[in-house]
């Protein structure tokens, strides 16, 4: 099967390419073109996912498209961004065809719940990699960024922290684990869910924002370096699931604050806000407070600092800073 033949048969026809609103010109271009609403600005995040760094290699290819779209469009949602399309660069080390059909079929269905529509990309030979661009839209001048978040400002998180952490050794294969609890983390894994109402409710809202992906006390520095500010986080406010609790045991606390892939949204807003918010959003939970300062401080119930276990993943250089 040559390249454009595979384009054609498992991505050209794939539901999720069908056209959509905001694109003029879709697969089969030198460029897909896309058409902004008036008023609006561009919001563009690129992500590559690599076999045996972001996903276990073997997997189930329908649920690592799912997963690979839905990593990526989170970052829309930190911006508080609408998705527009996306494109697919795929590097494959052959052409597989029930791996490209289950491929295709995840990445349709979680284009179908993010309302974005594949627009073009590449597929060439090579190990297994995947890299997705997005794009969205936005109202001009309203985009959320990890700067500006004040001192008196709360600290919050859009749902549950440490799911997808616990997940990994079952993802593994280093633990096994059946029923309701398991299955509750294996979807937050393989399938996230991109806090996309939540990001577009916060513009003018919230004075910083980001999505969580890899680990709390990693990406809420990210927040209090670029805002000049310090992030206190209450260790006993922190929104842990039942599952995580039956399954993690003694690493749930670890897994909330540093285990990454979460993909909640992490913002800093104003306590005017808070009422309308958890009215909203009830999953939404304050875990701390942003105060003059630098850096990031861990609380224990009584208020005393603790120190955090590792800040979280990076690719080059140690855990942590």
């Amino acid at each position: 099967m040559g390249e454009f033949e595979l384009i054609r048969r498992y991505f050209a026809a794939a539901p999720c390419a069908q056209a959509a609103e905001g694109v003029v010109l879709g697969i089969g271009d030198d460029c897909a073109l896309l058409q902004p609403a008036v008023g609006q600005q561009l919001a563009v995040s690129t992500d590559t996912l690599v076999a045996g760094v972001h996903f276990p290699q073997p997997c189930d290819p329908f649920l690592l498209g799912q997963r690979a779209l839905a990593v990526s469009v989170s970052d829309l949602a930190a911006m508080g961004a609408e998705p527009l399309g996306f494109t697919l660069a795929l590097t494959l080390p052959e052409a597989d065809p029930p791996w490209l059909e289950g491929f295709a079929r995840g990445l349709s269905q979680m284009a179908a719940q993010c309302a974005i529509a594949l627009v073009g990309g590449d597929t060439t030979r090579g190990p297994l990699s995947l890299t997705l661009s997005v794009f969205g839209q936005l109202p001009a001048g309203q985009a959320l960024t990890r700067a500006g978040a004040r001192p008196g400002d709360l600290l919050c998180v859009g749902g549950s922290l440490g799911d997808a952490a616990a997940a990994l050794p079952l993802v593994l294969g280093q633990q096994v684990a059946a029923g309701a609890e398991a299955d509750y983390l294996l979807q937050r894994y393989w399938a996230p869910q991109p806090q996309l109402a939540l990001g577009q409710w916060l513009r003018g809202r919230a004075s910083a924002a980001l999505d969580i992906s890899d680990g709390l006390l990693a990406d809420c520095g990210h927040i209090a370096k670029a805002s000049a500010v310090a992030l206190q986080i209450e260790r006993d406010s922190l929104p842990l699931s039942a599952a995580l609790r039956t399954l993690a045991g003694e690493r749930a606390l670890d897994c909330a604050l540093s285990g990454g892939d979460d993909y909640r949204l992490a913002f800093t807003l104003s306590a005017q806000y808070l009422p309308a918010l958890q009215a909203q959003w009830p999953e939404a939970v304050v875990i701390g407070r942003a105060v003059a300062g630098q850096g990031l401080q861990l609380l224990d119930g009584a208020g005393r600092r603790l120190d955090p276990p590792s800040a979280g993943y990076q690719h080059f250089g140690s855990r942590g800073d």
